[in-house]
């Protein structure tokens, strides 16, 4: 990377900033940019990962996508996700069926990616798969918002195990999932679970706004965990 100085680069600085933020600036310019590439390196190893195991069709429920309405449901294969792409994302969200909710990081996740459902929808098809039972699972997603997004349910299913967003025990793991189809059928080609290898977290970080955002304060993002719910806020949706 190219040095940088105060007087080749666009600045990031009001007018009347000293010297001494000017210098530190700078300096934090060049991390972002190794930041960056490094990103980019990360990247270009991911599309490297060799073929993929191939994958059962698996069978998922489905409902209207009028999450307003309860019938008809029908069954869905991970075959016909994909749509008119060769590749399918899934956003495997940790809602075990004996639970009433889905995990708040996971909704918090969803949300951003309805967001920008629209966007996401001109490259690549995207699907939420839930372990609840549909019927849970719609109504968390019609309290959520989540209107155009496919929202399915792999309750009686290996699915979740298989790919292993399930633990032995049943608790479920919070991971994002990309498949490929050929004439061959279904291949998996990456996951990235909430944590690292190492059970650190953060792992999906990047995929999420917020946190992008918070780390941009003077506070950073301390030891904040999204809620389901906030006092005195209203949603947006």
């Amino acid at each position: 990377m190219d040095e940088m100085d105060a007087a080749n680069m666009e600045p990031m600085w009001p007018a009347a900033a000293s010297a001494e933020y000017i210098d530190a600036r700078i300096e934090l310019g060049k991390a972002e940019r190794r930041l960056r590439d490094q990103i980019e390196e990360v990247a270009a190893l991911r599309r490297k990962l060799p073929q993929g195991t191939s994958l059962p069709d698996y069978t998922f429920a489905e409902g209207h996508r009028d999450l307003g309405r309860p019938e008809p449901t029908t069954t869905t294969n991970l075959s016909e996700l994909f749509g008119e792409y060769e590749t399918l994302v899934i956003y495997h969200l940790m809602f075990h069926p004996d639970d009433d909710e889905a995990c708040p990081m996971c909704s918090l996740w969803v949300d951003g990616f309805h967001g920008v459902a629209h966007h996401i929808a001109q490259h690549v098809s995207f699907a939420v798969v839930g372990k609840a039972p549909l019927p849970k699972l719609r109504a968390w997603a019609l309290r959520r918002g989540w209107h155009g997004l496919r929202i399915l349910s792999s309750h009686d299913t290996s699915f979740n195990a298989d790919l292993n967003v399930e633990r032995a025990h049943g608790g479920q793991r919070p991971v994002i999932s990309v498949f490929t189809k050929d004439g061959d059928g279904v291949r998996h080609f990456y996951s990235q679970p909430a944590n690292f290898l190492d059970n650190d977290e953060r792992g999906i970080d990047l995929l999420s706004p917020v946190w992008n955002l918070l780390d941009l304060l003077p506070s950073g993002r301390g030891d904040w965990y999204a809620a389901n719910s906030y006092a005195g806020a209203q949603r947006a949706h």
